[in-house]
């Protein structure tokens, strides 16, 4: 038996006037996933515990079949974890976004992404930022700055830090910037501040570091120890790469994978099927555009990476599976990013699930579709889409619904 995990970044939404009132999932043309959803079942997964944030760092590390509420320290260490980072019992994580903030008073937040620069524009202001800060005598020793991917990036600082309250930057897009609060606020904020003066250097459109998402080291199981299954990941977002690196699970690099609207939806779908064919159980296949066309308010864009989803994912990835011999696959976005907000929420999101041995009651896989369904508890969906138990040592919190 062979396992699939498909995770639309953020695909779930709620009805916009540009789309007559209806989501981009009822909208977008999907006949393949329409037809696997009437073979399959539909229903409701909350993926985000009541008392976590709505972010992809718990959402996702639900769907992997892990309780947030049992190893979630933050988000920056698992992105940390994916650049090759473990931090010291003294020293947290932030996750340090490059963002266009305007001059204007009160400054607004205009693009948390800072124009989606790419790794090779940004790596040279990440350098830049670890020459001033340690030449510059602020935090000598204390604070070091790592190149991620595109506008996503890591400073490790000291462990003190992580009392600060800080406000996702997608969280504030037009609207009047947030500063950290709390104690140890002081260093965030005039390094904050300070980093206009760096990224003043660089042609990019992103004029400074916003800090947040901090968090100290976390320890997860082994994904293949728990579940008596190996695995394998096809991501281009360090956030969920992270995640593998945590669990031990095999990350596969694909050539063109972005985490933008431009990403190589048929090699991601290739790699897939080669982590099941190579002799993984599970395979994990991740795309982030419909995340980033929430957040950008993009109706149109949200509604093409769907669809691209179904014509370039789905269509080839039901044929390569049937040559493989029995499937079962899970449909699953890790949080919804609502168009009309441009953030995530914490709402329950649709699931499906699909047996290549039989089929199940039918449905329609959209948020009109699953609205009257109890809604599962998210990291329960593994052991759904196994039908087995972890047999791992550290036992996974179970619950029927939420």
């Amino acid at each position: 038996m062979k396992y699939v995990i498909c995770v639309p970044d953020g695909c779930a939404d709620l009805p916009v006037e540009e789309l007559d009132g209806k989501t981009p999932l009822e909208a977008a043309e999907m006949p393949v996933l329409d037809e696997l959803a009437a073979r399959g079942t539909v229903g409701l997964a909350r993926v985000i515990p009541k008392n976590l944030p709505p972010g992809s760092d718990v959402g996702n590390m639900s769907i992997f079949g892990y309780d947030p509420s049992l190893y979630h320290t933050g988000r920056a260490p698992i992105e940390a974890a994916a650049l090759g980072l473990r931090l010291r019992q003294d020293q947290v994580a932030f996750r340090c976004n490059l963002v266009s903030v305007s001059g204007a008073d009160p400054e607004v937040m205009l693009d948390f992404a800072g124009g989606h620069p790419t790794t090779p524009e940004t790596a040279p202001v990440i350098e830049a930022l670890n020459q001033r800060f340690a030449k510059g005598g602020f935090a000598a020793g204390e604070v070091s700055f790592h190149t991620g991917v595109s506008y996503r990036h890591i400073m490790v600082a000291p462990r003190e830090w992580l009392e600060v309250e800080c406000t996702p930057p997608h969280d504030l897009t037009s609207q009047p910037v947030v500063l950290p609060a709390g104690q140890y606020c002081e260093p965030i904020r005039e390094l904050m501040e300070t980093s206009k003066e760096v990224l003043s250097d660089f042609s990019l459109k992103a004029n400074q570091i916003w800090l947040w998402g901090q968090g100290r080291q976390l320890a997860m199981p082994n994904f293949a120890e728990l579940w008596g299954k190996t695995a394998g990941l096809v991501t281009a977002v360090d956030l969920v790469r992270g995640l593998g690196v945590l669990t031990g699970i095999e990350i596969v690099e694909v050539e063109g994978a972005t985490a933008w609207y431009d990403t190589n939806y048929e090699g991601k779908r290739d790699a897939a099927l080669e982590i099941l064919r190579s002799g993984h159980d599970v395979a994990v296949l991740h795309v982030e555009a419909t995340d980033e066309a929430g957040h950008a308010g993009d109706v149109a864009e949200k509604v093409k990476a769907l669809e691209n989803w179904d014509s370039r994912i789905f269509d080839g990835l039901v044929d390569g599976l049937n040559e493989l011999g029995d499937w079962r696959m899970l449909v699953m976005p890790d949080h919804a990013t609502p168009l009309p907000l441009r953030s995530h929420t914490s709402d329950p999101v649709p699931w499906l699930l699909v047996d290549s041995r039989k089929n199940g009651p039918g449905g329609t896989y959209t948020e009109k579709g699953v609205m009257n369904q109890p809604a599962e508890v998210g990291h329960m969906m593994m052991p759904k889409l196994l039908e087995k138990a972890p047999v791992g040592a550290e036992a996974v919190t179970t619950g029927a619904q939420v």
